[in-house]
C-alpha cells in the first residue's frame, strides 16, 4: 500500500487571513546616536501614519487623508534614503502633504533630524514596507509619487524583489489619481529596461520625446548622497517620467 504523503504547509498569514509578504533588504544598520534615537522616540510617533501595520489595522480598513494632510494634494515618495529630496520638496510644495515610506530605521531618523532642522510640517512618514500602506490608502488619492535609487537588486535571480515588479506597480497605480506622475531616477542601465518594461504595464504612459526627458534631471530636483556616490564611481543617472492612464 503506497504510503499516505502529508499534505504541504499552508502558506503563512497574517491574522486578517491575508498571505504573509516577504520583506526584503535591511531594517537596521549601525546603532543610532543618541540624539537620532531621542528623535525617533519623541518625533516619530507624532509623525506616523497611523492604521497601517496589521496588528493596529487587521481589516485593512482605509485610511482618513483628509485628516492627516487638512484635505491637501498628497505625494509619496517610496523608499526616502535619508531624506534629502523628501525635506526639498516639502519646502518647494509647503500647500502638499507628503508620506514617506522607508523601513529602515537609520534612514528614518536621518530624515527626522531633517525636519527638525527645516522646520517642515507637512511630511508623515511610514516607517515600513510600501505595501501595507498600499493596502490601506483610498483609491485614486495620491496626486504624485517618486521612486529615487531603488535597491537595485543587480543578481538575475534577485529581479523579482525589484520594486519595478507588479506586485508593487498594481497597487501603486490603484492608489494615484488618473493623471497623476510617477518619477523613477537609477542609475542602473538594467534596472532602466526593466521599469520601461513593467511600468506601462500597470496603466502608465512615458512621457520622453527626446533624450534630454530622460538624461537631465526635473527642474525641482535635489542631488542626494546616493547619486552624488554614482556620479563619482562613473555611473550615469536615469530620470523617468511616467503618468497614470485615466
Amino acid at each position: 500500500m503506497p504510503q499516505k504523503q502529508n499534505p504541504a504547509p499552508a502558506p503563512k498569514q497574517h491574522a486578517s487571513g491575508t498571505p504573509w509578504r516577504n520583506f526584503y533588504g535591511r531594517l537596521k544598520g549601525h546603532p543610532l546616536r543618541d540624539s537620532q534615537q531621542m528623535w525617533v522616540e519623541k518625533d516619530l510617533p507624532g509623525l506616523t501614519v497611523g492604521g497601517v501595520e496589521w496588528e493596529d489595522n487587521p481589516e485593512r480598513n482605509v485610511i482618513d487623508l483628509a485628516a492627516l494632510h487638512g484635505g491637501r494634494d498628497v505625494w509619496l515618495e517610496i523608499g526616502f534614503g535619508g531624506g534629502e529630496h523628501l525635506v526639498h520638496q516639502a519646502q518647494l510644495n509647503p500647500d502638499v502633504g507628503f508620506i514617506g515610506c522607508e523601513p529602515y530605521i537609520n534612514g528614518v531618523a536621518m530624515l527626522l533630524g531633517k525636519i527638525r532642522e527645516s522646520g517642515v510640517d507637512n511630511v508623515r512618514v511610514h516607517p515600513g514596507d510600501a505595501r501595507h500602506l498600499f493596502d490601506v490608502l483610498p483609491e485614486a488619492s495620491i496626486s504624485k509619487a517618486f521612486l529615487l535609487y531603488p535597491d537595485p537588486w543587480p543578481k538575475a535571480r534577485h529581479h523579482r524583489r525589484r520594486f519595478v515588479t507588479a506586485d508593487h506597480l498594481e497597487p501603486l497605480a490603484r492608489v494615484l489619481k488618473p493623471g497623476a506622475i510617477f518619477r523613477v531616477a537609477t542609475d542602473i542601465p538594467d534596472y532602466v529596461r526593466q521599469t520601461l518594461e513593467e511600468v506601462p504595464k500597470a496603466g502608465f504612459e512615458w512621457l520622453a520625446e527626446r533624450p534630454d526627458d530622460w538624461r537631465v534631471a526635473w527642474d525641482d530636483w535635489i542631488s542626494t548622497r546616493y547619486e552624488q556616490k554614482a556620479l563619482r564611481e562613473g555611473r550615469v543617472p536615469h530620470y523617468l517620467t511616467f503618468k497614470r492612464k485615466s
